[in-house]
């Protein structure tokens, strides 16, 4: 087995709760911004992208180093151990950023790369030809931050955030990964209710269940390192299988979610059924205004709209005021609302015990805490 440096990506204000996911997977890592780095081998590649319900992406560092000019870059990109990754027929596009670097032209530093790595593996493959690209995957990136760059291999394929069960989303679907970031970052158990009056297409109820069954994110879809014939078959059949036995699917959840839109709770309830809940996850339409509950010590975790549109500012704060006044007496309720809206307490009409800057997406939201009484002889 290998041993590599693997890159978590993560949005803005992810970071910790990526960092913890990571070492809960038994990694000591570094956190920077945007970026959690850690040691591993191929299971752990696997492994990690299996698991991790917050980060954006696993990618293997190839290599870093100051680049000022194209030719330090060429060069350095040509001492990098290619040959370890790709084989003689990878199919391999470069993509790439710069911020804040003297090498600031990206088609250039993307080109720049590709021509290297194609030089260090003609010396290597005893090639004078051109590649023909034919085979297996890999996306490579060089990402330029003030001179240094980062060279990267990317092994999830699509983003972590696509789980598999998404059939259908609505207008304004919240990212499956900063929903599982919104259920981690309260009190909730999976033995205490779990609300979502805001549900759309049933995003946060389901990671609510996958999370409550410890199931891992990953376990009903394909990752683009499963086809790299240097990653044995028996390391992802063995993550896997891993990921099945620590499944609790046994474990009972009492987890609503509804949606004044009729067909959004359609939508959410097929989600369900894709992501193999069936209907443990409860479903209806209902305005917030209407809600009721007689159970106690639960969590509500909602992403109402934030009325950025013209023509919604008045309705949705009247929708706040609503809000305020069927959660107010749920005592025992803790209650985490996801907006951009700055006034957000002022109709609500409560200060948030706790706030959190988050961002969905590139719009700048507060995470509003509202927590409620502990279950008595229950430890958090």
């Amino acid at each position: 087995m290998g041993n590599y440096q693997i890159i978590a990506t993560s949005a803005m204000g992810l970071e910790a709760l990526v960092a913890k996911e990571v070492r809960d997977l038994g990694y000591e890592c570094e956190v920077e911004n945007g970026k959690i780095t850690f040691s591993g081998d191929e299971t752990a590649i696997a492994r990690s992208n299996l698991w991790l319900r917050t980060a954006d992406r696993i990618k293997i560092k190839v290599g870093e180093f100051k680049a000022y000019t194209f030719d330090e870059l060429f060069e350095k990109t040509k001492a990098l151990p290619w040959e370890k990754y790709l084989p003689e027929n990878a199919e391999f596009p470069v993509i790439g950023k710069s911020v804040k670097s003297k090498l600031f032209s990206v088609s250039d530093c993307q080109a720049i790369v590709k021509k290297a790595v194609v030089e260090r593996m003609k010396i290597h493959y005893k090639r004078n030809s051109w590649f023909e690209e034919n085979g297996s995957f890999f996306r490579i990136e060089v990402a330029l931050l003030k001179d240094v760059a980062t060279i990267t291999i990317d092994t999830s394929g699509q983003g972590l955030h696509k789980r598999g069960y998404r059939a259908e989303q609505g207008e304004a679907p919240l990212k499956e990964t900063l929903a599982a970031a919104l259920i981690m970052l309260t009190n909730w158990k999976p033995d205490r209710p779990f609300i979502d009056p805001f549900c759309g297409s049933g995003t946060i109820p389901i990671e609510a269940a996958l999370i409550g069954q410890n199931i891992a994110p990953g376990f009903n879809r394909d990752f683009v390192s499963e086809s790299w014939d240097w990653i044995p078959k028996k390391v992802w059949a063995d993550a896997r299988e891993e990921a099945d036995s620590l499944a609790n699917y046994e474990q009972l959840l009492e987890i609503t979610g509804s949606d004044i839109d009729h067909r959004m709770v359609k939508m959410a309830q097929e989600n369900s059924f894709e992501a193999g809940f069936g209907d443990m996850i409860k479903f209806k339409q209902m305005q917030v205004k209407d809600f009721t509950t007689n159970l106690e010590y639960g969590v509500i975790v909602g992403n109402p709209p934030y009325g950025e549109r013209i023509g919604e500012k008045k309705a949705v704060e009247q929708m706040y005021k609503d809000m305020g006044g069927v959660f107010h007496s749920l005592d025992t309720w803790s209650i985490y609302i996801l907006t951009s809206n700055e006034e957000f307490e002022k109709f609500y009409g409560k200060p948030a015990t706790k706030k959190r800057k988050l961002f969905n997406g590139s719009i700048r939201t507060d995470l509003y805490q509202y927590w409620g009484k502990r279950p008595p002889k229950q430890q958090d």
